[in-house]
């Protein structure tokens, strides 16, 4: 009989190809009334690191690595001569209680290869978080990662423990899929995704309700809560590189992604090579700034007001030499200089540097006085990256081309002291977006 160490290398090391794992937007619980055990606050939480070097604060496993899908680019696949192994729904729950008890994790999430069904695969999973929860009064973090074929009663019932639940889209289209992945259809994908969609409006409705009601006149409020499902929503995962797909298409299925099921995530996972690999697969990894740049990509889209189709070259890629704002603004000199006392939210966002939080900033400051040069150096490195592209009363950038090295003064220069390159960065100062 294999022992537990030995899965836990095996299966730990299977999850690892897995993105999806950001605790975040999780309903906070923790245990300070003595009941229950824990909490998810990730607060003096150790993290402990995959074995390719990634820094994790889950428990992060498959249930098991045995699959009856033979996806190409996936080393679980059916046809992969990799060792396998298999939790038992007791050893995890056993594996969740004794890491968080030594204070190494704040939560599980928990992965599979589908064994025998979807429905049974699925059952395994939920009863995992069911234990969790209502045998030991777990009250951290649980990220379940259900199966698409999956009956909806047992999605109900793992978004009833879980905090997030997440289905992989895998790749960008059927054709893909046809090609890597037989046996998977986008199209049951989405139709998981909506349903889990419609019980998330459906939770959101009755809390919404619950809220409104009120007491008989003379009787405190005794208001039933309302039904808890996956609090903290859904995510999905992307396999980038291991189709002919561009990231102008990549970007346009996940800015559908988000508007039609309301996915909080939506991560990129770079294809790496895999033991006795199909020769359908490429022969390289995906370059990682690849990877990079859609996340900053999918960042625009969601809190700067960018489009897909803005941020990517003619030929449909993103640009690899620097970040996708700053490419857009080089190519759109016709925007720039921005007049910072002037321009609206909209316009500010879109300056090379700065970020939401220095442009509230701007914005507060520029209710009472005149924004000037000081006012943005103050911010930090975001001012001091966006002084090329905007126009203050005191400073205007027409006499340095956008993008040209900004010289120190000329004292300074006479010195010896190098010429300083300010490029802008997406994030500005402390902008970048949260890990998953």
């Amino acid at each position: 009989m294999m022992s537990v160490a030995r899965k836990i290398r095996i299966l730990a090391d299977a999850a690892k190809y897995d993105a999806s794992c950001a605790s975040s937007g999780g309903t906070r619980r923790d245990s300070r009334d003595q009941k229950g055990l824990g909490s998810n606050e990730g607060m003096g939480i150790c993290h402990s690191y995959a074995p390719d070097g990634r820094c994790i604060s889950l428990l992060k496993i498959l249930l098991t690595n045995w699959c009856v899908y033979d996806c190409l680019y996936c080393v679980n696949r059916v046809s992969s001569d990799v060792e396998r192994a298999r939790f038992s729904v007791e050893e995890v729950v056993n594996l969740t209680l004794d890491f968080y008890r030594r204070n190494v994790i704040e939560g599980l999430f928990l992965s599979s290869g589908i064994i025998r069904t979807p429905d049974y695969t699925m059952e395994q999973l939920a009863e995992v978080a069911r234990q969790l929860r209502e045998v030991h009064g777990f009250r951290g973090y649980i990220h379940l990662k259900t199966i698409p074929d999956a009956d909806e009663a047992l999605l109900a019932r793992a978004g009833r423990y879980a905090d997030r639940l997440s289905i992989n889209i895998e790749l960008p289209s059927q054709a893909a899929l046809d090609a890597l992945a037989p046996g998977k259809s986008s199209q049951q994908i989405r139709q998981s995704m909506a349903g889990i969609r419609l019980k998330l409006d459906e939770a959101r409705e009755h809390k919404a309700q619950a809220q409104q009601i009120r007491s008989l006149p003379g009787r405190p409020a005794a208001a039933a809560p309302p039904p808890r499902f996956a609090p903290a929503g859904q995510s999905t995962q992307m396999i980038i590189g291991a189709d002919a797909s561009d990231d102008r298409s990549i970007l346009q299925v996940s800015a559908g992604l988000y508007a039609g099921y309301r996915l909080r995530r939506v991560y990129y996972s770079a294809f790496s090579p895999i033991p006795h690999a199909s020769a359908k697969l490429p022969g390289q990894a995906a370059p990682l700034v690849r990877e990079h740049r859609l996340y900053q990509a999918d960042w625009l889209m969601r809190f700067y007001g960018f489009d897909a189709s803005e941020l990517v070259l003619p030929g449909g890629m993103l640009s690899m030499d620097m970040d996708p704002k700053l490419a857009w603004a080089l190519a759109h000199p016709e925007w720039f200089p921005v007049d910072v006392n002037r321009a609206p939210r909209e316009t500010l966002l879109r300056v090379p540097g700065l970020g939401a939080h220095s442009v509230q900033r701007l914005l507060d400051a520029r209710r009472v006085r005149q924004v000037r040069r000081a006012d943005m150096e103050r911010l930090g490195t975001a001012g001091r990256k966006a002084l090329d592209f905007v126009h203050l009363p005191d400073h205007r950038p027409g006499a340095v081309p956008l993008g040209a090295p900004v010289r120190e003064p000329t004292a300074r220069r006479r010195a010896g002291a190098r010429a300083v390159h300010l490029q802008p960065d997406l994030f500005g100062w402390a902008e970048a977006p949260a890990a998953a």
